[in-house]
């Protein structure tokens, strides 16, 4: 299988097992930042783990999926725009 099409489905994967157990997400932009810098950070503490305490390199690429993932959860909900009420974010 093509390394990009290994990543985007395990992406997809992610982004099933995210609706199973939050249900469908309509966050305003504001939260989903928040979200996605939250799942970056983890994505950064994995990577600082393998650097500093020999830990295994696995866990930073199961965290860059979960990036992906609330990127594009973050991308369905902007295109469903149910988080805007007249025009305005609420």
């Amino acid at each position: 299988m093509h390394n990009q099409s290994k990543a985007l489905l395990n992406v997809l994967y992610e982004r099933e097992c995210q609706d199973a157990k939050w249900g469908e997400q309509n966050h305003n932009p504001y939260i989903w930042l928040a979200i996605l810098g939250e799942e970056v950070g983890e994505a950064n503490k994995a990577i600082l783990e393998t650097r500093l305490d020999g830990k295994e390199i696995i866990k930073y690429r199961d965290e860059m999926v979960q990036v992906a993932a609330v990127a594009l959860a973050a991308i369905e909900s902007y295109d469903r725009m149910k988080w805007k009420k007249n025009g305005k974010i609420i």
